[in-house]
């Protein structure tokens, strides 16, 4: 297995590369280093000067991709291409545009991020597979048919409804929590208790019904008809046999979502206040702050590759017949 992911580690690499350069091209293809000091400067009348001095204390006063005017090797390295990017390999993100210091953004924000991710995953696996076992006990059935019609509405509704919604119902029309903000601590828990809530029912439609397609599939396999033919009862099968061989589909989905985890949520976070790094990106594209951008989708990426390579070695755990060569 270490060879495997020593392999997968090497494959990473380009992957990553690329990654930052499609970045990189797709950010600069919209804004110029120009728009970005106007951006950061703030000001309705910014000077051609002072436009400069901010692209050379932020090092954007080079050729974006190739510097003609240079010789040799630094016709590739001295360009802010290559300037932004080495570091990021070694996991020096650097400073924003404003000056503050990302990693410590990054540490700072990773707790609220995972206070509101961490539930929503876990309280809405839970809450997706139990339904989509109850659909596919009860098949064939009102409770599986208006399950699945329920879920269909649900899939149809967008995730903005469900969050503009409940601040509404929950926060304004109740006061049962607060509409926005957040603390840290045991306090933490009022302000996170209804994204959480919003994050795990907008998630049930997609969620179940898909679980339910998969142990359906289950269901018509020979060794479900071999335990019903022993004499097990239907709900023995379910549980035991058919929720069991329904992990590696399951788990395809749900082991590569961890990682991913630490980003936190990009709408919840913004709509509710919550400091985490979802947010963080969102402010981060509104300003053109480059910096922080390419910072966080760099470690989006390096996040999803460790997310695939936990997914392949779970399969080793739940399917014996599975070898990683």
């Amino acid at each position: 297995m270490s060879g495997y992911i020593i392999r997968r580690v090497l494959y990473a690499i380009p992957i990553l590369i690329g990654v930052n350069f499609l970045t990189f091209v797709l950010f600069f293809v919209v804004n110029t280093p120009d728009d970005m000091a106007r951006m950061q400067l703030g000001a309705k009348r910014v000077t051609p000067e002072a436009i400069e001095r901010w692209k050379i204390q932020h090092g954007y006063d080079r050729p974006l991709l190739w510097n003609a005017k240079a010789e040799g090797s630094a016709q590739l390295t001295d360009t802010i291409f290559y300037d932004k990017s080495v570091r990021l390999f070694a996991f020096d993100f650097g400073n924003a545009d404003d000056g503050r210091d990302i990693a410590h953004e990054i540490r700072t924000r990773m707790s609220p991020s995972l206070a509101l991710a961490v539930p929503v995953f876990i309280i809405g696996i839970a809450v997706n597979i139990t339904f989509a076992l109850l659909m596919a006990f009860f098949r064939a059935t009102y409770l599986d048919f208006w399950g699945v019609v329920s879920c269909v509405a649900m899939m149809s509704i967008s995730g903005l409804f469900y969050i503009i919604g409940g601040q509404y119902l929950v926060s304004k029309l109740w006061h049962l929590v607060p509409i926005s903000g957040f603390a840290g601590g045991p306090d933490a828990i009022k302000f996170v208790v209804l994204p959480v809530a919003i994050g795990v029912v907008s998630g049930i439609g997609a969620g179940a019904r898909w679980y339910r397609t998969i142990f359906l599939e289950e269901m018509g396999r020979d060794y479900v008809r071999t335990a019903r033919a022993k004499g097990l009862r239907e709900s023995v099968v379910l549980f035991r046999h058919v929720l069991k061989n329904g992990m590696i589909p399951i788990l395809t989905g749900a082991v590569v979502v961890i990682p991913m985890l630490f980003l936190g949520s990009l709408l919840m976070e913004s709509f509710f206040g919550i400091p985490g790094l979802g947010s963080y990106t969102i402010d981060a594209i509104q300003s053109q702050d480059f910096a922080v951008v390419r910072s966080m989708v760099f470690l989006g990426a390096v996040l999803y590759i460790v997310g695939l390579l936990l997914t392949d070695i779970s399969y080793t755990l739940v399917d014996p017949r599975v070898r990683l060569a």
